[in-house]
């Protein structure tokens, strides 16, 4: 008889009261702070040598009261997930995900044959593509908790490849991870902890492309190697059971589909393009609405920012022009082809929102909401029942978002027992008198335990490089190569800590129990970390540019 695994909740909770049982043990102790302006930014950040103990705080009725106080802290993840679920389930009644998910599958049936992807397999192929394209994502704008809505779209598609919900989680979640830890040009965690530093932002860059090279190669291959698994025997996933929902909720089988374009389909077209047209212009210089002054209109010029580099491009005009020409297209097919346009450039504006405009989870939910009430009106939906489709997908996705909020207390009750900064310490002070290559591989199994209680990258630099970097400069290491164990020491276990609320809503919308995860993850994680050590080693021991 097979053991009962506990539920996610059961795992998450048995963590936030073991945090609580540590504060009773762990002395108190707390960092003087300061402030910083970093990348035109004030950061919070820690004084070296500033460590002094305070008493302790121990944690006993607010273990119960963490749930709510980790909602509160994670709020704006819930709220996205939501949104999310309520604007996907919208669209999923359209049935255009299961269109475009069986016109995908014919595509590839076509391409199959075709000489130069006949060796390495055209599905194979496909999952690189994807992988690459989240992974790079991860590297070039931090991509994390943007994951979660793309889930919805890939896991289905995954399922109906052959696969299961595992490699649906693994080419976009994983891919975005692997990018996340490679950090190529990352403002939220290259950029903070080079300005901490003292160092040029996004120096080194040269290593870091090979290390996102490394780093991919190997988890695209252990992904790729178990979605081949699971091709050729279903029944050897460890979601098989679990993924009947996917099954049932997202059928293939579209011949029971009408094809027809309403004619609300057309205004919500029209209305679009014309907002889309409205906003590729800059009117700023546009004082009054005069006709002499007609000339002072200009195309909207918006300001991409990929690491240190800014790049000036038309994307707003571009994004216009090029949903005109498509939006027309798919229109005459069918509804269901205009609703996937309107999938396409919402991720499109997702892209340019976030390295255009400092698009975060707000901003990003309010894109999503709006796709999903457009494609209600599409279809010709009443605000009843646009409404009423909504909140069903609300409902289906609940758990996913509350969990959320419980793994979020389980930081909240560390930091209420004053016992971070007194963990912190211990492992700081634990690096004296190891040399180069151990100092720098301490350092970055300091920032893998760290990870675990602070799962945020930008938080974890703010309080540890004030610290990492004076140390790197007496034992003679260079503050990059501290950069980079702290690089690694945050990406790879993004991917497992419970205390992420990323991955807990990942696996939340996929419906994978937190324990299967682990059960698949922790030979990746375990590679990963020991190709993070390894390419630490030439960092102290090679003369490499930038370090």
């Amino acid at each position: 008889m097979l053991k009962k695994v506990p539920h996610t909740y059961v795992i998450v909770f048995a963590i936030l009261i073991i945090a609580g049982i540590a504060t009773w043990f762990i002395p108190g102790g707390e960092y003087e702070r300061t402030t910083k302006i970093v990348d035109g930014v004030s950061r919070t950040v820690i004084i070296d040598g500033s460590f002094h103990q305070v008493e302790s705080q121990p944690q006993t009725w607010e273990i119960f009261s963490a749930f709510f106080n980790g909602f509160e802290k994670q709020a704006g993840i819930i709220v996205f997930i939501l949104m999310i679920g309520g604007a996907f389930w919208i669209m999923n009644q359209s049935r255009a995900i299961d269109v475009g998910i069986y016109s995908f599958l014919g595509f590839t049936k076509k391409i199959e044959h075709w000489r130069a992807l006949k060796f390495v397999g055209v599905d194979n192929v496909i999952l690189i593509l994807i992988m690459t394209m989240f992974s790079a994502f991860g590297a070039i704008f931090g991509m994390s908790e943007e994951t979660i809505a793309f889930i919805i779209i890939i896991v289905p598609l995954a399922i109906s490849m052959g696969y299961d919900s595992i490699t649906g989680v693994a080419i976009v979640f994983v891919a975005a991870g692997l990018g996340f830890a490679g950090a190529i040009l990352n403002p939220f965690t290259i950029g903070i902890a080079q300005g901490l530093s003292d160092l040029q932002l996004f120096s080194g860059m040269g290593y870091r492309m090979v290390s996102w090279v490394v780093i991919n190669t190997v988890g695209f291959t252990f992904i790729l190697i178990y979605a081949n698994k699971i091709k050729k025997n279903p029944e050897k996933s460890l979601t098989y059971k679990i993924d009947d929902y996917w099954r049932q909720r997202n059928s293939t089988d579209v011949e029971d589909v009408e094809y027809f374009t309403p004619q609300a389909a057309w205004i919500v077209y029209a209305i679009t393009l014309i907002v889309l047209i409205l906003f590729s212009f800059d009117f700023s210089l546009l004082h009054n609405m005069h006709i002499s002054n007609i000339s002072n209109i200009s195309m909207n010029i918006t300001e991409m920012k990929i690491g240190n580099s800014s790049y000036h491009m038309p994307a707003l005009p571009i994004s216009a022009g090029l949903f005109a020409i498509l939006g027309l297209f798919s229109l005459r097919k069918s509804v269901h082809f205009f609703i996937l346009t309107l999938l396409l450039f919402t991720i499109i504006f997702l892209i340019v929102g976030v390295m255009g405009y400092n698009w975060y989870i707000m901003e990003i939910a309010t894109l999503f909401f709006v796709m999903g009430l457009l494609s209600g009106i599409s279809m010709s939906y009443s605000a009843d029942n646009i409404v009423k489709h909504f909140i069903d997908g609300v409902k289906d996705i609940t758990s996913a978002a509350l969990v959320v909020g419980l793994a979020g207390g389980i930081i909240l009750i560390l930091q209420e027992g004053k016992v971070i900064d007194t963990i912190l310490n211990s492992l700081s002070s634990s690096m004296e008198g190891m040399g180069k290559v151990g100092s720098v591989e301490m350092m970055y199994v300091i920032q893998n335990v760290i990870n675990i209680i602070i799962p945020s990258g930008s938080a974890k630099a703010a309080l540890t490089m004030p610290i990492m970097a004076p140390f790197s400069d007496v034992i003679g290491i260079s503050r990059q190569a501290t950069v980079m164990a702290f690089q690694f020491g945050d990406g790879f276990t993004n991917m497992i800590t419970p205390t992420s609320g990323v991955l807990i809503g990942v696996l939340g919308v996929a419906r994978i129990p937190y324990d299967i995860w682990v059960k698949w993850i922790w030979k990746l994680i375990l590679a990963l970390l020991i190709v993070g050590a390894l390419l630490l080693i030439p960092t102290v021991l090679m003369t490499l540019e930038g370090f």
